[in-house]
């Protein structure tokens, strides 16, 4: 090796190492787009690794259709070779897949080795981990194949039985129980919600609209009550059973899909300590983290850690949009903060929003109303176009990935 050759080697790992980390913890739709934007605007000082525990980015808002209706599942899973591609000093980025285990001040640990250490240290961080959510919501396998191999199976169950219930009324329950019925008009669907109302957390025109699709589908609707689950779980054997209900009732059924709750994944946190009288890095009440408008952790202790998405206590809907603008904000701060400025740009909360499918094609876009300018009723779009696969395809354009013969789905 000549001398310059050898000098440019030892220039490319010195600038390759003397990189400072900018660590986001998840990469589903807030992570992907947090990282994304950094990538835009970082300096060429810094380096953004995505550390994410799955193979392929989760596209969590098809797998309440992808476990009902066959043949596009192998499209919600996507690679993440090319979330950075196109971006300025792309090279410099990554991503880990790996399972944060903890969060400390300055480093994380992961679960698994990375370029030989399991620790990764950081300038900044953001926590982007959102919630858990019970499966078909969500998967229980990192790879890919066992996720399109445990969705077709789910299908397969559901085409069989002849009666579905469906426990939880939220936007999982409602989006299968509407596109299970279309699909397959002939079976019994039932939905049980534990509230008085479908979708609790939207003004209740929200819930007349919904109702009014069940009832044109023939959904049966049970509020007010909740289903005792058994310890062993529900049977899966093809033959009606009993499922009780807190309310006193039976109902019958041959399958039982959960399409319960969110819970924050919150563990990672656990070892930060608060500041001295200070509150806790978590909310108790809700189990979110408590941050500052500028999405900044709440406790100035540790104001190189952000939080957006499902998991910050904003007090905003747990959704893509608004998360989406996080990322942005998130984004902006840091890099104030590396040019040696505060981070002053700040999130400011809105109504809630939801674009919801009710069926193959009919949807929905549905906004609570903004109290802070009077508003006192909802805006509501209704559609007629919505697609089998809920357009999917974009979502590979979105994460660099373009795809030009179809066979590049199963990759």
């Amino acid at each position: 090796m000549g001398f310059l050759s050898f000098c440019l080697v030892i220039f490319c790992i010195m600038t390759t190492t003397s990189l400072r980390n900018i660590v986001i913890v998840g990469g589903s739709f807030v992570g992907r787009s947090t990282a994304q934007e950094l990538a835009k605007i970082v300096p060429p000082t810094h380096r953004i690794l995505l550390t994410e525990p799955h193979s392929h980015f989760h596209h969590l808002f098809t797998f309440p259709r992808f476990a009902i209706v066959p043949g596009q599942e192998h499209k919600a899973f996507v690679p993440y070779s090319g979330i950075f591609s196109g971006t300025p000093h792309a090279a410099s980025h990554g991503v880990v897949q790996a399972r944060v285990l903890s969060v400390k001040a300055q480093h994380i640990e992961l679960d698994r080795e990375w370029q030989g250490s399991k620790q990764i240290p950081f300038d900044y961080i953001v926590l982007a981990t959102g919630t858990r959510l019970s499966k078909p919501a969500a998967m229980e396998h990192d790879e890919k194949l066992p996720s399109v191999e445990y969705l077709q199976k789910h299908q397969s169950d559901v085409q069989k039985a002849k009666s579905v219930l469906i426990v939880g009324g939220g936007a999982v329950g409602v989006q299968m129980a509407t596109d299970l019925k279309e699909y397959y008009p002939k079976k019994v669907v039932t939905v049980v919600q534990s509230r008085p109302q479908v979708m609790p957390n939207f003004h209740p025109q929200l819930h007349d609209l919904i109702k009014k699709r069940f009832d044109e589908l023939g959904i049966r609707l049970v509020t007010g009550s909740r289903v005792t689950i058994p310890e062993g779980g529900f049977p899966n054997n093809g033959k009606p059973f009993d499922v009780q209900l807190t309310n006193g009732t039976i109902e019958s059924t041959e399958f039982v899909i959960l399409a319960t709750g969110q819970t924050p994944n919150n563990q990672m946190v656990a070892d930060l300590e608060p500041s001295a009288g200070g509150a806790s890095v978590v909310n108790p009440d809700n189990g979110f983290l408590r941050i500052r408008p500028t999405m900044q952790l709440q406790d100035k202790k540790y104001s190189n850690i952000f939080a957006v998405g499902d998991i910050a206590d904003t007090g905003a809907q747990k959704a893509a949009r608004p998360g989406s603008v996080q990322a942005g904000v998130v984004a902006r701060n840091i890099v104030s903060l590396i040019e040696g400025n505060k981070a002053e740009e700040t999130f400011v909360k809105g109504p809630g929003a939801i674009h919801l499918t009710l069926g193959m094609k009919y949807n929905v876009i549905f906004r609570n109303p903004n109290t802070a300018e009077g508003q006192t009723e909802p805006w509501i779009n209704e559609k007629q176009d919505g697609q089998e696969d809920m357009n999917v395809e974009a979502m590979w354009g979105r994460l660099g990935i373009t795809v030009d013969n179809p066979r590049q789905y199963h990759l």
